[in-house]
């Protein structure tokens, strides 16, 4: 066997290897298209859950495949066939392992928003399930190429006060989102408003901070550690319905029974064209703060469906009532000031 031959020989592996990977990623591309297509056309979305879950796991699939048809064009020695077997085994064990955790999570998911449980859909929650499932499938690996997981435990003990110390934001940070999660006093979608003035509806909460998305459509991330420290409203409990006080000043001429009279009518009247204004509780005025300098002042209250609803509903309200005002003939008056002049 002359040089070139030899050279030949040695490069086969090779080039196995690349042909069966290129040839098997190109039928795992059509494979998977063919299955996102059935499994958007069926009812139910666990198929479409278990397909896009699935997606990233083939590949190693693919590659281990691979190797096992390169394999058999080698000539190599006995240590190395069984380094190259196991792991070939190890790289199914990840991709099976992780298969299963991204199911596992999405699945989850899945039911925590279906389901009214004390648990929130957000990207720690899916970390922390798809984290164990990793974990169990590390510990699989390990044990299947023989490795005691003592010493490990030991050294990690050894070294988790330094890495504790090294991590000591990042930790805090991790253990404050999953007490929001716990206590649910913060959901996803609640609209907060935070006592530094932030206000906005909660998009997301990670493993180091809490995504808020103001009404100006910009996100505010806030890390979770001065999340769980600060003052929260949340304008979303018990319930997302809010009460909203409109200000109406008319003036001393005016009969205040009828000014109620007139308001509460509009509102009622414009409850079936405002899909933001609910009936329920009742809307009510009050003669309150009561005697002006220039005017008497009520207040109308009436309830939204939501936080962001109050804008739309008192503008809207508000063309209404003076409108009205002008039919019915009340007067809403300008400031104005009565000087005596004192003659000596």
């Amino acid at each position: 066997m002359n040089a070139i031959q030899e050279y030949i020989l040695n490069f086969m592996p090779a080039l196995y290897f690349s042909l069966s990977l290129i040839v098997l990623l190109i039928v795992k591309r059509m494979l998977f298209s063919l299955l996102t297509k059935w499994a958007s056309s069926t009812s139910f979305d666990i198929d479409d859950i278990v397909v896009n879950a699935l997606r990233k796991p083939s590949f190693f699939i693919v590659l281990a495949i691979s190797i096992l048809i390169a394999f058999q064009y080698t000539s190599f020695s006995e240590k190395w066939q069984v380094f190259i077997t196991k792991s070939v085994n190890v790289i199914i064990i990840f991709a099976f392992t992780l298969g299963v955790a991204n199911i596992g999570g999405a699945l989850l998911q899945k039911y925590v928003r279906s389901a009214n449980i004390p648990l929130a859909p957000t990207g720690l929650t899916y970390i922390i399930i798809k984290g164990l499932f990793v974990l169990i499938g590390v510990l699989i690996i390990l044990n299947y190429l023989g490795i005691s997981i003592a010493p490990i435990l030991t050294t990690l003990g050894v070294g988790g006060l330094a890495v504790a110390l090294a991590l000591q934001d990042t930790l805090s940070n991790l253990f404050a989102g999953m007490q929001i999660l716990i206590e649910r006093s913060v959901r996803v979608g609640d609209f907060v408003k935070i006592d530094e003035g932030i206000e906005g509806y909660v998009e997301d909460i990670t493993w180091r901070t809490t995504r808020i998305r103001m009404l100006p459509n910009n996100i505010v991330i806030i890390p979770n550690s001065k999340m769980a420290q600060s003052m929260i409203t949340n304008f979303y409990l018990p319930i997302p319905h809010l009460a909203v006080r409109i200000p109406v000043s008319v003036s001393y001429s005016s009969d205040p029974q009828h000014v109620e009279d007139v308001m509460l009518d509009e509102v009622k009247k414009a409850s079936g064209e405002i899909k933001e204004l609910i009936l329920e509780p009742q809307p009510v005025v009050r003669f309150i703060p009561g005697f002006g300098d220039s005017s008497l002042d009520f207040t109308l209250i009436v309830y939204v469906k939501e936080y962001a609803d109050q804008f739309p509903v008192q503008s809207e309200l508000r063309k209404r009532i003076f409108n009205r005002f002008k039919k019915e003939g009340i007067e809403i008056p300008f400031p104005q000031r009565v000087v005596h002049i004192v003659k000596e």
